[in-house]
């Protein structure tokens, strides 16, 4: 039986989630490798993955903080 010759225990990780043994370096959880075994159990972990909140794009909300403001001085 052929050995993996790249093992190395320091690698091996359990995930938060699932608790399954695995390599970190070839985790497919790009941002929490060393928590998550995958971008599955880290979404399910934290409802979302942290890749998708960086891709998120910013929505201005400038017209809803005027609103605001207007209702904020006629309550006033």
């Amino acid at each position: 039986m052929e050995t993996d010759r790249t093992y190395d225990p320091t690698n091996i990780r359990n995930c938060a989630r699932c608790g399954i043994r695995y390599d970190w370096r070839r985790s497919a959880s790009s941002s929490l490798k060393m928590t998550y075994c995958g971008s599955l159990c880290e979404a399910a972990d934290l409802g979302f993955t942290i890749e998708a909140l960086i891709r998120t794009e910013r929505r201005e909300s400038v017209p809803v903080l005027a609103a605001v403001k207007e209702l904020l001085a006629a309550a006033a």
